[in-house]
Parts: C-alpha cells; sequence; structure tokens
C-alpha cells in the first residue's frame, strides 16, 4: 500500500517540478522590451466596477497615467450601494461614466457589465480591467505591443498578486501555484492544441474585431468563468491567443481577508477546469494528498527526502517566477494544500446547488 502511494505521489509531484522548471525558463512575462511602432490605434481601457469604493480611485490613476497617449478610458458603474459613483465624479472629466442597466435574465453580472462596456467603446483595441489591478505606466504600451508582435488577437495576464495579510497567504498563492505547476504556460501561445488554454479576466486584451467575430461577451454571458470560456473559443477558432504574467507591469490585490479569499477562488476553481465534478475531485485529491504525503510518510526515507526537495524547488520556481515571498510559501505549503482539498469541496458544492455567489449577486 506504502509503495503504490509513493508512486502515485512520486508521479504527481514530479510532473508539478518539470513543469514549474518548464515555466521558470519559459513562462511570458509583459514587460518593456519592443519599440513601439506607432500610436495612431485608439485603445479603449474598459472598467467594471461594483461596490469599489476601496479600488477605483487608484484603478483609474493608473490608467490615467499610462504612457499610451491615445485610449479612452470607460468606467461602468454596476448598480453600487458604495460610494463607487461619487468617487468616479472626480475623474468625470478625463473618464466616461456609464450607469450600468439592471441584469437581464440569462446574463451574469460581470459579464454583463463588460457587455455594456464593450458597446460603449470607441478603440480599435480593447482592455477590460478589474478594478483591484493597478498598472506600471508602460503596462498598455507594453500588452499591445507583445500582442502585435506576438500576432494574438487576445492577450491576457495574470496580474502579480499584492497579499498583506496571513489568510491571503493561505489561498492566493495557489492561483499560481496551480497555473505554473500544470500548465506550460508557453504552450498556450505555441501550441493548437485546445487543452492549453488560460486566461485571466483582470486583465484582457482583444483586437476589437476579434472580440466581434467570437461573439464578444454575449457568447458567455451566462459563464461564470468567463475568461477560460474565452480562451477555449478562441482556441477553437484557431485565433491566436497569449497569456503572460504580470511581472513589474500589472499588478492586483485580490482579497483582503480569508472569507472572500475561499468565496472567490470557489467561485473560479471547479468552474474553470470544465470537467465532471467527480473528475475534479479526484484530481484535488490526489494533487493534495502527493504534496503532503512526503511530510506524513517516511517509511522509505530515500523517497520521502528526494520528494519533498522536488516540493520545495517546484515552490521556489514557481515563487520566484510569481513574485511572491518563496519563505512564506514554503512555510504555509501544507496548510497551503490543505485549503486546495477544502474549496475545491466547496467549488463544487456551490456549483451544484446554486450558491455560488459574487458582489452579493448568486451566480
Amino acid at each position: 500500500m506504502i509503495t503504490i502511494v509513493y508512486i502515485i505521489s512520486a508521479v504527481i509531484v514530479s510532473i508539478i517540478f518539470v513543469v514549474s522548471i518548464i515555466n521558470f525558463f519559459t513562462a511570458p512575462v509583459i514587460e518593456d522590451k519592443f519599440e513601439l511602432k506607432e500610436e495612431s490605434k485608439l485603445v479603449s481601457i474598459l472598467i467594471p466596477a461594483r461596490n469599489e469604493e476601496h479600488n477605483i480611485s487608484d484603478c483609474v490613476k493608473s490608467c490615467l497615467h499610462q504612457t499610451y497617449s491615445n485610449k479612452e478610458i470607460v468606467v461602468l458603474n454596476d448598480n453600487s450601494t458604495d460610494r463607487t459613483y461619487e468617487l468616479l465624479q472626480h475623474f468625470s472629466d478625463k473618464i466616461k461614466i456609464i450607469n450600468g442597466s439592471d441584469l437581464p435574465e440569462g446574463w451574469l453580472g460581470k459579464n454583463w457589465a463588460c457587455h455594456q462596456l464593450a458597446k460603449e467603446a470607441s478603440g480599435e483595441y480593447l482592455l477590460f480591467i478589474d478594478a483591484d489591478v493597478r498598472l506600471n505606466e508602460k503596462a498598455v504600451t507594453s500588452a499591445i505591443n507583445e500582442m502585435n508582435f506576438s500576432e494574438a488577437g487576445m492577450l491576457s495576464v495574470f496580474p502579480t498578486q499584492i497579499i498583506k495579510s496571513f489568510s491571503e497567504w493561505l489561498i492566493v498563492p495557489l492561483m499560481n501555484w496551480l497555473l505554473l505547476g500544470f500548465l506550460p504556460l508557453i504552450l498556450v501561445h505555441k501550441s493548437n492544441n485546445k487543452s492549453f488554454v488560460a486566461a485571466n479576466g483582470q486583465f484582457i486584451l482583444w483586437r476589437k474585431n476579434i472580440y466581434h467575430k467570437i461573439g464578444g461577451h454575449s457568447s458567455v454571458k451566462n459563464k461564470p468563468v468567463e475568461d477560460m470560456e474565452f480562451a477555449r473559443l478562441c482556441k477553437s477558432n484557431g485565433i491566436k491567443i497569449k497569456t503572460l504574467l504580470g511581472g513589474n507591469f500589472v499588478f492586483c490585490r485580490m482579497y483582503s481577508n480569508l472569507k472572500d479569499a475561499i468565496n472567490g477562488f470557489s467561485k473560479n476553481f471547479f468552474p474553470g477546469f470544465n470537467t465532471s465534478g467527480l473528475t475534479f475531485l479526484l484530481f484535488v485529491s490526489l494533487i493534495t494528498l502527493a504534496s503532503l504525503i512526503p511530510l506524513m510518510i517516511w517509511e522509505n526515507l530515500f523517497y520521502s527526502v528526494l520528494l519533498l526537495t522536488l516540493i520545495i524547488f517546484s515552490r521556489i520556481f514557481i515563487s520566484i517566477k510569481s513574485k511572491q515571498n518563496v519563505f512564506a510559501n514554503l512555510l504555509l505549503h501544507p496548510i497551503q494544500m490543505i485549503f486546495v482539498f477544502v474549496v475545491g469541496i466547496i467549488s463544487v458544492y456551490k456549483t451544484y446547488s446554486g450558491k455560488l455567489e459574487w458582489k452579493e449577486r448568486r451566480i
């Protein structure tokens, strides 16, 4: 029995280790590496905002300070009940503010908000960002250059996560661990295989004609993980996509407490895998056990030390690439792996019971 457990653990840990090395050396990171050819095409920066009084001002400021001058900023106040709209008025002479209409049947909140924003956009590039995102002044220029250089129709960025509290460290790093531990990110762009898809709705840049070609947000109107659905749609239609890490150009603080972190992560975790609940639970069970077994079972000292070494180095590679604190992730690794399992169960339960919600809306 112990031998079988070691074998299963060894296979999974080895996969994570190998993929983490590949990503350490090849995962694309957004940076200022291309010379801007021209700036004639208008980019529309589109921000859906629902109860974002703690984020919206800093987000808008970072957009206004972009070096890419030919831009418009459109913010949709999505029926906020806090001071979001009041704070937006401070920028009324520099941005376009629209009030969102009521959510129609069959749509999810963010998708409906983005659909309305797209209808108001005049740009040939459409950049959708969340209100909790902060941009380096060269982020837009760098993203457009990257899109043109790679000939992508859609470009997405996983922001560098700003993590401040202990509770955030328990869950937030799991997103990049799953991404960089199981998917060679370079293959999202290089391979036509539909299995290699990844996208993050916190920062998605479109060529406007491509966005409308695949149906815009109408095509994913009832999908809780619309970014991954977009990625699959693009690959199915032969459209090149590119996904990058945020590096020093795109940042985000997703959650400020444990409750929001669990709720937010469970909203996307299971639905994002596009598989059955049983298959997903088997997956999270296996990766949790594989990550903990070397810490719990010392029947064979050599194998336990070997597996533990692979886990340590994979966490180091992923943490460095994600610009996260290496020691925090190593120290909290066992607890984080338990949260993978717990949040996975919560995600499946809420999905099947119809209890997923975000921003005080049922999904």
